[in-house]
Order: structure tokens, then C-alpha cells, then sequence
């Protein structure tokens, strides 16, 4: 980790903390630059990450939190219609905002009975302003987006139910 310490605004604490949620998203490099310091955080390791689908040791981060029930009652009812059709979920990795495009200009990167390969962006998600692509771990056609537009979602919550046939 390098710190560029002109006018450190970042507490000791602050930089644990989001060191901490770096390592839970499961990226490999952040670089932060403001006007008054540079960081750049890198994890080495000989272990490739998949950005869709983290350790399930690694533990959500306690610095952020979401109101309201887990799940709505549609994505409950999907979920229960996943199991008897055998269909998969693609699952959030992380804490934060789902965005279905690039931009609000761009299209959407999936919609429902799009085919997807393995490594296909599905999804942008946005946690502690760090945009981090989510891509498909499975291949298959989309049947359900089940996670909303600039809604928040939290870690392991099912974002799409793929048809792997």
C-alpha cells in the first residue's frame, strides 16, 4: 500500500475500514487519488478472483447497511419457481447500488432472454463509489431480472435467474 501523505484527510481507522471492504469485494487493485492524497491498494496473490461469486468466508462489510426486508415477496416467489425449473441464480457479491447499464444514456447490458456466456457483464454494481462489473458464472438465457434499476442489494441476494439448457 502506498500513501501519498500531503494533507492526509483519511483517518487510520478509515483506511482499515475501507481497506477491509476492498478485500471483501474481491478486487485485486484500487487506486484513489483526491487532491489532497494518493492510495493505492493492490492484493497480491496466486489465486484468481471471480468477481460474481466471493469466498463465503469473506464477510459482508458492517460499514454499510441497507433498510428493509432482504428480498421482496416477487423474488421470493421466483426463487421458489428457480428450484422446481432448475433454473440458476447469478448472486450479488457485494453491498451496494445495482446499475443494469454503463450509464443512463447506455443500453442495459442484459435483458430478459438475452443469452449469456460465462465472463458476460450482467450488471455494474456500486459500493463506496467503485463501480465493479458483475459477470455471469453461469451460461444460459435470462428469465427473470429480479433486482431493481439504482436499487440497493445486498451480498448474496440472487440479481438474475439464468436457464443453463
Amino acid at each position: 500500500m502506498e500513501l501519498d501523505q500531503k494533507k492526509s484527510a483519511m483517518k487510520v481507522k478509515e483506511l482499515r475500514d475501507l481497506i477491509d471492504f476492498i478485500k471483501s469485494t474481491g478486487l485485486e487493485e484500487v487506486n484513489i487519488e483526491t487532491e489532497q492524497f494518493k492510495l493505492k491498494v493492490k492484493r497480491s496473490s496466486d489465486v484468481s478472483v471471480h468477481h460474481v461469486a466471493p469466498p463465503s468466508s469473506v464477510p459482508a462489510p458492517t460499514t454499510i447497511s441497507t433498510s428493509g426486508p432482504s428480498f421482496t415477496e416477487a423474488q421470493n416467489q421466483a426463487l421458489g419457481e428457480a428450484s422446481k425449473d432448475n433454473f440458476l441464480n447469478i448472486k450479488s457479491p457485494m453491498i451496494g447500488t445495482l446499475y443494469m447499464a454503463a450509464n443512463p444514456e447506455s443500453p442495459d447490458f442484459v435483458k430478459v432472454g438475452d443469452t449469456v456466456k460465462v465472463g458476460d457483464t450482467v450488471c455494474v454494481i456500486e459500493a463506496m463509489k467503485l463501480f465493479n462489473e458483475i459477470e455471469a458464472d453461469v451460461a444460459g438465457k435470462i428469465v427473470r431480472i429480479l433486482a431493481e434499476n439504482a436499487n440497493p442489494v445486498e451480498f448474496d441476494q440472487p440479481l438474475f435467474l439464468i436457464d443453463p439448457s
